[in-house]
Formats: structure tokens, sequence, C-alpha cells
């Protein structure tokens, strides 16, 4: 069983994250001898589900570990040290593991092995635990993608934990690593760092919807019969970014409140702040976008409603008029039936038939016809048939 680390007492006036020991002689930069570098883009697999696990002090790299137990191990050597571990999808055991080191709450670990939580700032002790919704919009496929990153922050440690493509914490690493005086602050400026590229990868996705929502437009007014079906979508992406974003202004206010009661550095204080501003630009941007697609929506609707009554008003047009050729073809059958009929019954070939040899007959039946066509005809145009 491995020894457990002494964790240093903290200090009243300190706050939880806060390093105690001042910092101590700067140490070459990047891994000792026999430590193996990082990759390029600042990720390195060390394990099924580590990411990157890095030792700094001073600002300054002084160990890449390969593995969760030699993080631990070194860090016991370096205690003014700080330990960076990020995690994908870590598995239980490796979450149990960092919870049995750090002392993490097991509520905290209960919502980082689940996931699917709301973005949220919490407290446990010494810790605190952050839960953050990442954004990135897919060109290809139109749509925006949510990953979830979960934070633990210590006086001597960050954990990550992401669940999903986004963030690119790798960028955040390396832009910490050639800052030294920013990642000398210690892990409240790593979660400063971490904040800043999440919300800034929001930008990207209100540019995307915005170009979304006039596309939209567009083709609401050209009458595309698909155009609801991508308002709705799009609407509900826009709940999803809704419930990403406004629970970080709050968030971002309370992590103020706590910066400035424990004074952490004035300086981060105020790129906090510069993240706080950015934050509520963006959720009221897509509080904007959402009342944008409702509008749309009506408007497509009326659109539509319009059109239908339109459809509906030359089908009725088309059926009158139709009715009306109905209603001459039905009187010039019905006039022209009555001669037919007079010269069907006399052009019967019967010896025995009333008034066949009568002189008068053939007038008779001419006449007939002329006034049964006649009236028929005249009724017919009194009411307006013909």
């Amino acid at each position: 069983m491995t020894e457990r680390r002494v964790r240093p007492a903290l200090s009243p006036m300190k706050h939880a994250w806060r390093r105690q020991s001042p910092p101590p002689a700067v140490p070459p930069a990047g891994p000792p001898s026999g430590q193996p570098a990082a990759s390029p883009d600042g990720e390195q697999r060390n394990g099924a589900s580590v990411v990157h696990a890095a030792l700094y002090r001073d600002g300054r790299r002084v160990s890449t570990p390969d593995s969760l137990a030699e993080t631990f191990r070194e860090l016991r050597q370096y205690p003014d040290g700080m330990a960076w571990i990020g995690l994908h999808r870590p598995s239980e055991d490796e979450i149990h593991s960092l919870a049995a080191e750090f002392d993490l709450h097991p509520l905290a670990v209960e919502d980082a092995l689940e996931a699917h939580q709301r973005p949220k700032l919490e407290r446990y002790g010494e810790t605190l635990f952050v839960v953050l919704r990442a954004a990135r919009y897919l060109d290809a496929a139109e749509e925006v993608d949510f990953g979830e990153l979960h934070v633990f922050v210590g006086h001597d440690f960050v954990i990550t934990v992401r669940h999903g493509a986004a963030p690119d914490l790798s960028a955040v690493r390396r832009r910490m690593e050639v800052a030294p005086e920013l990642l000398a602050l210690g892990p409240e400026a790593v979660l400063y760092a971490i904040l800043d590229a999440v919300v800034d990868g929001y930008a990207p996705v209100v540019e995307g919807v915005q170009n979304d929502i006039d596309e939209i437009e567009t083709e609401v007014f050209r009458g595309d019969p698909e155009v609801s079906r991508r308002i709705y979508e799009l609407s509900r992406e826009m709940v999803e970014f809704q419930r990403a974003t406004r629970p970080l202004v709050g968030m971002l206010h309370s992590l103020m409140a706590g910066f400035a009661k424990y004074r952490t550095d004035e300086e981060l204080q105020r790129y906090l702040r510069d993240v706080a501003d950015h934050v509520t630009h963006t959720s009221e941007r897509v509080d904007g976008f959402r009342q944008a697609l409702a509008d749309i929506l009506t408007v497509n609707s009326t659109l539509v409603t319009q059109q239908q009554n339109a459809e509906m008003r030359a089908l009725a047009e088309a059926g009158f008029a139709q009715n009306e050729e109905i209603k001459k073809i039905s009187s010039w059958a019905a006039i022209l039936f009555a001669p037919t009929l007079v010269g069907t019954i006399y052009g019967m070939n019967f010896d025995h038939m009333p008034e066949l040899h009568w002189a008068s007959g053939y007038p008779f039946a001419i006449l007939l016809m002329a006034v049964v066509c006649t009236s028929l005809y005249f009724i017919f145009k009194r009411r307006d048939w013909l």
C-alpha cells in the first residue's frame, strides 16, 4: 500500500487554493533526465484515460510522470509543487485513486463519474469542484456539439475530467507553460485559463449560429419546406447553449467574490472579470438567438398559413370554375336529350304504334322538340347555368 501524502495545513487568511510555501529556487525547465517528453501538441497518452500529467514549481514544469501512481509519488517529493492532471472519460478505479490521494468529496467523485451535470461551482472542504459545459461548432453538420468538463482545484493540484471532444485543454497547457509568471500564481491561475478557454470556445459557436440564423431567414422567405425542421433543431441547440452559459455568469461572479475575499492576485482578478464580461455577452447573445428563432418560427408559420390559404383559395376558385363548366355541360346535355328522346320513340319500327301514320306527326314531333329545347334553355338561362 502506498503511503498517504501529508497535506500541509492552510492559513486561515489564505484561500484553500493558495500555495502556502514561498517559491523555491527555479529548477531547470522541462522534464528531468529520463522522463518522457510531451508530444508537440501538448497531449500525451500516459494511460487508458490519462491524457497528460505534469508537475510544476514556480510556474515551470519539473516532471512529466507516466502514470497516476508516479504523479502521486513525485508530488510528495515536491511539497511546494503543483500537479496538473488531465483525464478523458476516466475509469472508476482511476477516479477513486485520485479521490483517495487528494481527499476528493464522494459527491464530487460521483458527479465526475456519471457526467451529465449542469454547470456549477461547489466547495468541498479545501477543494473546489467546477462543472463546465464546453461547446464547438461543427461546420460540416452545421450543428453545435457540447462537451462536459469537471475540474477539481486544490491548493497544490488541478484535475480535469473531460467528457467529450471540447475543450482543447492541450492548448490551455501550452498557453500557461509559455507564461510561467501566470502559472506561478498556482491552481487558481489554471482554473482561470480553463474558464477562459471554455468561454473563448463559445465565440465560434456564436458566429456559426448567427450564420445559420441568417440562412434560415433567407430560406423562410424563399419558402423552403425543410426550414421548420431546421428552426426546431437549432432552437433545441440554443436551449442547451443557454443551459451552458447562463449558470456560468453566476459562477464567475461567485468566484470573483472569493478571489477578492481571499486576496488573490489582483492581475488574476482582472483576468477573471474579463472572462465574466465575455460570458455575460455570450449569454445575452444566446438569449437573443432564442428570441430571434422564436420570431422566425412565428413568421414562418404565418407565411405557411398564408401560402396554404392562397392554395386553398386557388383550389376553391378552380373548383368553382369547374362547377360552372359542369353546369353548362349538364344544361346542354339536358337540352339535347329532349329531341333525342322524341326522335328515339318515333324512330321505333313497330306497326301498331299510336299516331304512326298521322299526316301531321312529323311537324308535330319537330315542334315538340323545339318547344322542349327552348323551354329548357330559358330555364337554365334564368338559373345562370348558361
